[in-house]
């Protein structure tokens, strides 16, 4: 694996690390294409029963490489990696059948904030800065901030970031729903690896279930839902986990989920 892009795997939990310190982790085609590798790597891992994704160093991710992109304008192909690269990788990490977790601290952007929103949790160090940098460019939103930010914030909130565009800290996001939890600095990694921990130790088949119904549910109707929640439920009730955390109810013990 490029070094711009770091795996490490620490039992059930695996941490994905973007890793261009230098540049804020700005995100140039290889880092893109190596991350959506690593986490097709990591979704496709049974022993793998949640993931972490961070940045190295000082910050989150500054979002595209700016760098980069000027390249690509002047070659007339600039925004061809939204639907190459962003897209795909925020469809993996939303549909990944297991947990993912963002580790953020300092600087978040664009595309950057955006992958953080698409995770399933967002623990931020105090000095995290959440920043919808898009318009500052002279764009609309991608890789799926349309989409993520007003579910978590709501749609007059989410209106409000994308064009004006202005810095979130920790605090205000944790109003606002856009973080889970704020932690020391000092304690981001460790904080993150707990919450991680716990999930990799839950019932890992119920977690993706909940995952798909609540996509699900956000483009579809009631009796639709209710219809796909049925069909979920059968799926589930013929695991490992769920008869095994039955029997464990009936003589008041603490089940063991496995993640099957």
């Amino acid at each position: 694996m490029s070094e711009s892009v770091l795996a490490d795997v620490r039992g059930p939990v695996a941490t994905i690390t973007l890793n261009r310190p230098q540049a804020r982790n700005a995100l140039t085609t290889e880092m893109k294409e190596q991350l959506l590798a690593a986490l097709n790597r990591a979704g496709a891992d049974s022993g793998i029963r949640a993931v972490i994704l961070t940045g190295a160093g000082g910050a989150f991710c500054a979002g595209q490489d700016l760098r980069e992109h000027a390249d690509n304008l002047s070659a007339g192909e600039a925004l061809d990696t939204v639907r190459a690269h962003y897209n795909p990788i925020v469809t993996t990490i939303m549909t990944m059948p297991k947990p993912v977790l963002a580790a953020v601290r300092g600087s978040a952007a664009g595309a950057g904030a955006a992958l953080a929103f698409a995770c399933d949790f967002r623990i931020a160090a105090r000095n995290t800065s959440l920043l919808m940098a898009f318009a500052r460019v002279g764009l609309g939103a991608d890789s799926g901030a349309s989409w993520t930010l007003q579910r978590l914030a709501g749609l007059p909130r989410a209106a409000e970031l994308l064009m004006l565009a202005d810095p979130v800290g920790a605090e205000q996001a944790l109003a606002a729903g856009l973080v889970t939890a704020v932690v020391d600095d000092d304690d981001l990694e460790a904080a993150t690896f707990a919450l991680a921990r716990r999930l990799a130790e839950g019932p890992t088949a119920a977690y993706a279930a909940i995952k798909e119904a609540l996509i699900f549910s956000s483009t579809h109707g009631l009796a639709d839902s209710l219809e796909n929640e049925a069909r979920l439920q059968t799926v589930l009730g013929h695991t490992d986990d769920h008869r095994t955390a039955t029997a464990s109810f009936l003589q008041k013990q603490q089940p063991a989920f496995h993640g099957r």
